[in-house]
């Protein structure tokens, strides 16, 4: 993971710890007893200048860059300078955030919502849509098909509760060199691109060299937050809606999908993807480990 920046305006944090697992006991087909591990799910309240605004189900591993990547997308606040504090309080389930000078028109802003296919935190602000024909991707962004391979090994490779105890969605964010720089799960996989997107945010860092990858649906939801971010490709294990697959073509995203040892589908951003059929006959290129 990069380092922080120092130097950057960062808005007072909390530093929340929750235990990201539970044990629970199980009975086989056989009636055979043992004890397994499963993911924590727990509800987080967001208060904006102790306005209510969102009820967010989350592992809980990253709440305060989670809730500044929910604001970052769904464009109730526009610039982390206009942050002043994420507090984060697991004693009440509940994120207080303070704001420079509050939110415009919150109220008319947070009235209107679309129900979309997400799982976990599956609502946005119906004027999410609308932004869409003002997004603009880097037309000469390029990513050749080694890297694509070194980010799916990367994944492969990667220690997560996944494969302590299943039922969590990751999403990761690499360079356009394949190196990982941030990997995220939650229960719903928009909770983890917000916690990205949150990431991002603190650090200042742009998205237009950086590709997303993520374990879940390409549903249009998706899309338009990595095109929110500026980043140019969005790479899945899973497949994608039709919705999903309009709006990548739409923003002039590289969306590639059932991405899997060396098998991908290139369903959208076709220029952008640089093959190399020689690769198909040589072993998979080894993950790059994420700059301490």
């Amino acid at each position: 993971m990069n380092c922080p920046d120092l130097s950057r305006y960062r808005p007072l944090l909390s530093d929340a710890r929750a235990h990201l697992t539970h044990e629970v006991e199980a009975l086989d087909e056989r009636g055979r007893r043992s004890t397994i591990s499963i993911p924590a799910e727990r509800p987080l309240t967001v208060y904006v200048d102790k306005r209510e605004l969102v009820t967010l189900m989350t592992l809980g591993g990253a709440p305060e860059a989670l809730t500044l990547g929910y604001l970052r997308n769904q464009r109730l606040v526009r610039a982390i300078e206009d942050v002043v504090s994420v507090q984060v309080d697991w004693s009440v389930d509940a994120v207080a955030v303070v704001t420079r000078n509050g939110i415009l028109d919150v109220e008319e802003r947070t009235a209107k919502k679309v129900v979309t296919t997400g799982c976990g935190q599956g609502s946005v602000f119906g004027g999410l849509m609308d932004e869409v024909d003002r997004i603009a991707l880097p037309p000469d962004a390029r990513l050749p098909q080694s890297v694509v391979y070194r980010i799916v090994e990367t994944i492969r490779t990667q220690q997560s509760i996944y494969k302590q105890a299943g039922s969590v969605h990751g999403c990761a964010l690499f360079s356009n060199t394949g190196e990982l720089l941030y990997f995220v799960e939650d229960v719903g996989r928009h909770n983890a691109v917000d916690a990205i997107a949150g990431l991002m945010w603190l650090e200042g860092m742009r998205g237009e060299d950086k590709v997303f990858y993520t374990t879940g649906r390409l549903t249009s939801e998706m899309v338009i937050k990595g095109a929110q971010m500026g980043i140019p490709f969005l790479l899945s294990r899973s497949g994608t809606t039709q919705m999903g697959h309009m709006v990548a073509e739409k923003v002039g995203m590289s969306l590639l999908a059932r991405c899997t040892g060396r098998h991908f589908l290139l369903l959208a951003g076709q220029e952008r993807i640089v093959f190399e059929p020689e690769l198909l006959e040589q072993p998979l290129p080894q993950p790059l480990h994420a700059r301490s």
